[in-house]
Parts: structure tokens; sequence; C-alpha cells
């Protein structure tokens, strides 16, 4: 009898996984005593009545805590600096992350439901956090340069990056790039990644109208100043966007953009009037027309939702870009006004016999003109803030149809595969009843190589919709947060420029009653 019994089982805590981490909870029984050895030792020895089984069970071992011990808890990464608040992390931003959790250094009662708490007092999930945040990617494109003269003229940006990742050589680097490298980055990463799924934010595009004003005037204007530091602006958000992909920023392309400080291999196919652009044109175009005559059957609601969900998201909010735009152009309406509002009054002001009435007109210019200057800052806030990060978004939303139709070209290769392998069935069954032995083997390794064919083309689209699932859902995580911060940051600049005009017409008010 003695023999049939068992010791009491450990309940030890799950494993628990995510996409990019394991945390592995493995408790260890802490040994008997001798004392309680040698008194089970005993009791199994003994017959089985109830008291005798209420001590042995009693002899069982010492119960474990996961508490984890103050010095087991380490970073992944010893890193060299901390990032300041400055330069805090790009929204996009998620380094990869491994937690430890050590053996067990008391014992405690386990509760499985309840996360396990650190020495600090931290749960694993604070702890991931804590150190995500130490990691970071900040990427700055600044002090355009206009390199040659007339038609051959051409931008050159200077690209500064500060980074504590691993896989960088350096932790600051800096790097002069041209738009065209740019582009020809862009080219690079879609041609790796889009096909397995991932979704590749979209770089700016080209202006032919706008690069020719820079390139015909020597003098900078306000109008091609302000295209030049919109494609900055744009060149910037674009390159931490791609950073903020935790497979993109690893990606050797980008991290050779990043680092090599000599200049990079011209890209030539990606000038607008080029060959390679108007080949681009026609394959977008044998694209649009693949994408409205091929339906595919659609057996995951999720997906058919999801495609739903990006054509009603991409119209509301084209519908709020064009509405910003409106506003925009309004503001910038009411500074030109507010301006000659401002001079109006100023010439008023000197041409005034009445001493405290022309003084009271030069104070009311010089508020006119402070007006415009928070106007002007307001219009600047609903560009860069709003319109551009609509514009944006819808730009990315294009990406993820993009990703989508590649799925579709995948699922119609395996499609394709499929009825090529029946086909190649039908004329091994008609050679093996026509009795023609010389073509039957033929007919079999063809008929292996398709399904071959078959079997990988099913693994592609499954592998596919899986990737598409996954960035769908780090789309979303992004969108959403980054829609946040910016609608935090514009209000917050909303007030503070209301702020600013209350308190120049507070000042303003005892000059007007002081008129007599």
């Amino acid at each position: 009898m003695a023999d049939s019994l068992e010791p009491p089982l450990f309940n030890g805590s799950a494993c628990q996984k995510d996409d990019e981490s394991e945390d592995f909870f493995s408790p260890a029984l802490e040994s008997q005593s001798f004392e309680n050895t040698t008194t089970l030792l005993n009791n199994y020895d003994q017959p089985r009545s109830d008291d005798n089984l209420a001590n042995l069970m009693k002899g069982g071992g010492e119960e474990v805590c996961l508490d984890d011990d103050a010095s087991s808890v380490t970073p992944q990464t010893k890193l060299e600096f901390c990032t300041p608040e400055e330069e805090a992390k790009s929204p996009f931003l998620e380094p990869f992350y491994e937690n430890k959790i050590s053996e067990p250094s008391a014992p405690a009662e386990i509760t499985p439901t309840e996360p396990p708490i650190s020495a600090a007092g931290k749960t694993p999930d604070e702890l991931i956090e804590e150190e995500n945040s130490n990691q970071f990617l900040k990427i700055i494109v600044k002090e355009p340069q206009r390199v040659g003269d007339g038609m051959g003229a051409y931008m050159r940006y200077k690209v500064v990056t500060k980074t504590n990742l691993p896989y960088f050589k350096h932790k600051n680097l800096v790097v002069h790039r041209r738009f065209s490298d740019f582009l020809g980055l862009h080219d690079k990463l879609m041609g790796k990644h889009l096909r397995l799924g991932r979704m590749v934010p979209p770089a700016p595009e080209k202006s032919v109208i706008g690069m020719t004003k820079i390139k015909m005037n020597k003098e900078e204007s306000l109008s091609s100043s302000d295209f030049i530091e919109k494609r900055r602006a744009a060149l910037e958000r674009y390159l931490n966007r791609t950073s903020g992909h935790p497979v993109l920023r690893m990606d050797p392309d980008f991290r050779e953009f990043l680092e090599l400080e000599s200049e990079l291999p011209r890209a030539t196919n990606t000038s607008a009037l080029s060959g390679a652009g108007v080949m681009r044109l026609f394959s977008r175009v044998g694209e649009s027309v693949s994408k409205m005559t091929f339906k595919m059957d659609e057996s995951d609601p999720w997906f058919e939702e999801k495609q739903h969900h990006m054509e009603n998201l991409e119209q509301q909010l084209r519908k709020l870009h064009n509405s910003v735009e409106a506003l925009v152009h309004h503001r910038k309406e009411l500074c030109n006004n507010t301006n000659s509002f401002a001079k109006s009054a100023a010439m008023l002001g000197n041409c005034e016999e009445h001493t405290a009435l022309s003084r009271a007109l030069s104070q009311l210019a010089e508020v006119e003109e402070k007006v415009e200057q928070v106007h002007m800052k307001q219009v600047n806030s609903d560009f860069f803030m709003l319109s551009e990060m609509l514009k944006d978004y819808i730009a990315l939303i294009g990406t993820v149809k993009d990703v989508f139709h590649q799925r579709v070209k995948v699922y119609q290769t395996w499609q394709h595969a499929q009825q090529m392998l029946t086909k190649k069935r039908e004329q091994k069954a008609k050679l093996e009843l026509a009795g023609k032995s010389d073509k039957i083997a033929q007919a079999h390794e063809e008929v292996i190589e398709w399904e071959a064919k078959v079997e990988r083309g099913q693994e592609e689209f499954e592998n596919i919709s899986k990737m598409i699932r996954k960035e769908v859902e780090h789309f979303e995580n992004c969108r959403i947060r980054d829609f946040k911060d910016t609608i935090v940051k514009y209000m917050e600049s909303l007030l503070n420029n209301q702020q600013e005009l209350i308190k120049y017409w507070e000042a303003f008010l005892p000059q007007a009653k002081a008129i007599s």
C-alpha cells in the first residue's frame, strides 16, 4: 500500500508568453528536514488509517513563493546612457525586451491569479515598461542646403541620430542625405518587406513644381522656404515612423542610411520624369485594375471587417483633412487682415491730433502686430500638428491597403498552383488509362512539383495573413496613441495662444480707458 501512495503534487505557475518574449517561472521545492523525512518513511511502514493518513499529508514540503530577489532582476542590456526628457522615444518605438525571474528567496503562499511582485515592489509588466523607456532611437532632419545651380541643383539634409540600441555602431550619428536617398531607402524597404506583409511607412512624394522654383530662384523666397520646411518635417516624420517599427529599424539598408558617413549610391529610379518613374506609373495602373477585376472569396471575417473599416476611416480622414486645410487657409487670411489693420491703426495714430487718442491708436497697432504673430503660431500648429498628421495617416492607410492587396496576390498564386495541380493529375490519370508508360514518370514528377508549389503557396498565404494581423494591430495601437498625443499638444497650443491674446488685450485696456 505504501508503494501506491504518491507525494503531493506542486502546482507551479504557468508560463506566460507573448509575441516577442517569454517569461518562464520555474519554482523549486525546498528540501525537507531530516526529521520530517524520517517521520514520512515511518508513516509509509504503518498501516493506512485516517490518523496516519492525516499525519502523512501533514508532512509535505514547504510552500514556495514567486517573489523576486532585488538583486536578481537585471535589464537585458546594460545601457551606456539614458535618454533625456527632450529626446524621448518616438511614438512608434517599441524596443525588444526580455524579462528574467530569479529563484524564490523566501517561503510564502502562492497566488497563481496575481502577478508576482518583485522585491522593489514592481510587477514584471512594470519592469518591462521601465526597460523599454530606457531604449530610444531619435532622428532629427535639419539644416537643408541647396547644392549646385540651375536645374542640376538639389537639396541636401543633415540627418542626426541619437540612440542607445546595441546594434548601432555609435550612439551619435551625423550624415548628409539628399531627397533621392530617402526615396531609394523606401524602395529598398518596400522590395524586401511588403511581400512578407509588413507595413512600410510611405516616403514624401516628389514635387516637380516646388523643386523647380527652388532650382530657378537663387534667393529663397517665402514660398520656397515654406516648401523646404514642410519637406524637411515630412522627411523627419518618415524616418521616425520607420524607426518605430521593431523590424524595419534593424534592416541593414536602414542602418546604412543612418550610419554611412560617405554618400550613398545614387538612386536613379526615383526621378518623377525618368523611365523608371513612368514604369511605376503603369505598374500602379495595372495593380489598380487588378484590384477592381479580381475579387477574393474572403473566408476570414476579420480581414473583411478590417478592409471596410480602413475604407471608412480613409473617407473620414480625408474629410477632416480638407476641413483642417480650409481652417489653415482661413487663419492665414486672418493674419493678413490683422496685419493690414495694424498698419492702418498706426497711420491713423500718426495723423491724430488728440494726444491720448493718438497714443491709444499706436498702442492698438502694436497689440495687433503681436496678435498677428499669435495667429501665425496657430497657423503653424494647425498645419504641422493636425494637417500633416492627417495627411500621413491617409498615406499609411494606403500602405495598409497595399499589404491587403499583397495578400490577395499570394492567394492568386496559391489558387493558380492548385488549378495546375488538378490539370497535372488529370493528365497523369489519362496517361495511365492509355498505358503510355514512357510519359507516366514525367507526369508523376510534374504532379510532385506542383504539389510542392501548392503546399508552399498555402504556407505563404497563412504566413502573410498572420503577419498582416500583427501589423494592423500594431498600426491601430500606434494610431490611437499618436492621435491622443497630437490632440493633447494641439489643445495645449490653443490654450497658450489664447492666454497670450488675453494678456495683450488686458495690457491695452488701461490705454483705452485713458482716452478722455
